[in-house]
């Protein structure tokens, strides 16, 4: 009789389950703080800037607004049945040109792709069984033409499911594995081994070696008005006469000795290696101050930064005053505000360190946070920064925004120009940095208005999908970079970052941080740390320390590397050196591990090579035709490889 009653039970709840209504959950209602997004924040119900979700004219109750490169992960829990949706760019990009691909991927397995859409396109319709999914993935990755303009819409966006409802997931965790061994004691000069100047100009360049201390130094064939201080590495001084001089770098311990030449061009070309260095609006923004800058330089010294290459110590917005606020005095000079209280006193304090300074303003009425900016004062303010011994001035577009609307390259090249024309007048060199966020492809022509560098894009956060967004979307600026010029996508955004004044450790994985600072030093650009410097941890010491991979960055060829080969999520780069080595990255921009194979074909070799793992520094071995790796999610394997014969 039991028996009976227990399969009477039995059949029982089967049709109960059997009867049960599916539910349905909206992607809307899900955590979206979980998704990874290239720009903006996702949005539920509305677009990635806070309008109705619309495509082609077709506007839509709900959904997801999102914006490339954008990932999702969903746990399922094996309950799901259905995921449906229409899918598409939005409609607020006017005229402006937005290219994607939506996919969507189920326990690890592609079940839908969308190809190629861009503006104006229909919404594409979208309908994956999900029975006994586990983990569901939903992507948007940029199309033909990099990240602007790419908003996109997960419109209608739902699962049906029986049972526990979906939820939103972080992605996968990884533990941080330090790659690289420490230096030798022995010692080891680093750093760029070319250095440019204008005749007459102050010259501050200090030697950077790893190694025991105390080290010794000798600089041997000094032009006439250089002096270089034996305990500290500092060259100093100026040299009146142009032209090329080779010197040759000794650094001396305990433990041995090394010897290099390092090259002083004496011209008219500053930055001949990318700037590296820090910067203080990713980490303080208009929390920063005297102290948090004099904290920067020592930790930069203390910690041994200074004797890898990096250099600069850069002070960005609301170091001035407002306008309300008496902002100049009365012959016109610009004012610091009560949190800079001595600013000559502050690049002097530095500058003993054996760092250089660097500012910020704006060529507009205003800086982006509303402070005093440069407007009809510009030849004052370089005079300002030359006396107070600015060593780097960023130009950052924003205010001027306020007196100029129009977008054609006149506009946009005004305020460049007539700065360059002051700092030109000044007896001080001071890398000149514009930053207007890629408007009017200023690649192609920020050498002509004599920047050094200029960005190429929107300001970068700590995620996957910006920091992947800007710098795979790099190759089109990529034959515009050389000696003196270089495209820049931003700060780095490793270690505790936050923008003032609560910090954060960064969200990008221990891998994606390999492939941040991998992908910057092969595409030459700027280095400029965002973190708190105060608190840097080993695995983030280590990223910023490896001198192989610096190498690739501040090799004085100067090629910014391009993309030779694609596959799906994969991606192989590569930049030619100044030896005949190439430096190459094997990346892998899907959410599972896959193997990555570069051609001898694709990279112009011919014959055998040796590889050499640059973030482990060690030999791969001697390759010939390809070499294939198997790199994990979000990863990369940086090798440099030298033919032979």
């Amino acid at each position: 009789m039991n028996s009976i009653k227990r399969v009477m039970v039995g059949w029982m709840l089967l049709m109960l389950c059997g009867l049960a209504q599916a539910e349905t959950l909206q992607i809307s209602s899900l955590d979206l703080m979980k998704v990874q997004q290239g720009w903006g924040h996702p949005q539920p119900n509305r677009s990635v800037s806070g309008n109705p979700l619309t495509i082609a004219g077709t506007q839509y109750e709900h959904g997801l607004g999102t914006h490339t490169d954008s990932v999702l992960w969903i746990d399922c829990h094996g309950t799901a049945q259905r995921f449906t949706a229409q899918v598409g760019v939005d409609d607020e990009v006017g005229d402006n040109v937005g290219t994607m691909v939506f996919t969507v991927v189920a326990d690890g397995q592609e079940r839908y792709n969308s190809g190629i859409l861009k503006t104006g396109d229909q919404a594409c319709d979208v309908d994956v069984d999900l029975a006994d999914v586990e983990i569901l993935i939903l992507l948007v990755a940029s199309g033909v033409d990099g990240m602007n303009y790419d908003h996109a819409d997960w419109a209608l966006a739902q699962i049906e499911y029986q049972g526990e409802a979906p939820v939103a997931l972080d992605g996968p965790k990884e533990e941080a594995i330090i790659l690289t061994p420490p230096p030798p004691t022995t010692p080891r000069i680093n750093g760029a081994k070319v250095f440019g100047v204008r005749p007459g100009s102050p010259v501050l360049y200090t030697i950077a070696a790893t190694g025991e201390r105390p080290m010794t130094f000798v600089a041997e064939h000094l032009p006439e008005g250089l002096q270089l201080d034996a305990e500290t590495g500092q060259l100093r001084g100026s040299v009146k006469i142009p032209d090329t001089y080779l010197i040759t770098l000794q650094a001396t311990n305990a433990k041995g000795m090394d010897r290099c030449v390092m090259r002083l061009e004496v011209g008219d070309t500053l930055a001949l290696t990318p700037p590296m260095g820090w910067n203080s609006w990713n980490c303080w923004g208009c929390a920063v101050d005297e102290e948090k800058i004099r904290q920067a330089a020592q930790a930069m010294v203390s910690s041994g930064l200074i004797n890898h290459g990096w250099s600069y110590i850069n002070i960005d917005d609301c170091w001035m005053r407002k306008p309300d606020e008496q902002a100049r005095d009365a012959e016109g000079n610009i004012l610091t505000n009560a949190r800079f209280p001595d600013m000559k006193q502050l690049t002097d304090d530095i500058h003993a360190m054996g760092l250089k300074v660097g500012t910020y303003i704006s060529p507009g009425p205003t800086t982006c946070q509303g402070y005093e900016g440069s407007y009809q004062h510009e030849l004052q303010d370089a005079m300002q920064f030359a006396a107070w011994g600015f060593d780097y001035l960023k130009y950052d577009w924003c205010g001027y925004s306020q007196v100029e609307k129009g977008r054609e390259k006149d506009a946009l090249t005004k305020p460049y120009l007539l700065m360059k024309q002051c700092l030109d007048q000044m007896d001080r060199d001071i890398v000149y940095s514009l930053c207007q966020y890629g408007m009017g492809d200023v690649w192609t022509w920020g050498l002509e208005v004599g920047g050094n560098c200029w960005r190429t894009t929107g300001d970068i956060t700590d995620t996957w999908g910006s920091m992947s967004s800007i710098g795979f979307s790099q190759d089109q600026c990529s034959p515009y970079a050389q000696p003196g010029h270089w495209n820049d996508p931003d700060m780095l955004v490793v270690g505790q970052v936050g923008w003032g004044p609560n910090l954060h450790p960064t969200r990008l994985t221990p891998n994606e941080q390999y492939t941040h600072i991998s992908l910057w030093c092969l595409l030459s650009s700027p280095l400029l740390i965002g973190c708190d410097l105060t608190k840097l941890d080993d695995f983030t010491l280590n990223l910023l320390t490896n001198d192989e991979v610096l190498a690739l960055n501040q090799d004085p060829f100067g090629q910014q590397a391009k993309r030779v080969h694609a596959l799906g999520l994969t991606e192989v780069w590569s930049k030619k050196m100044a030896d005949g080595s190439l430096a190459v990255g094997l990346f892998n921009r899907g959410e599972f591990e896959q193997e990555v194979t570069a051609s001898w074909e694709v990279l112009g070799l011919s014959g055998p090579a040796r590889v050499r793992d640059c973030w482990q520094q060690q030999d791969v071995g001697i390759l010939d035709q390809t070499l294939t790796r198997k790199v994990p999610r979000h990863g990369v394997f940086l090798v440099r490889i030298f033919p032979q014969g």
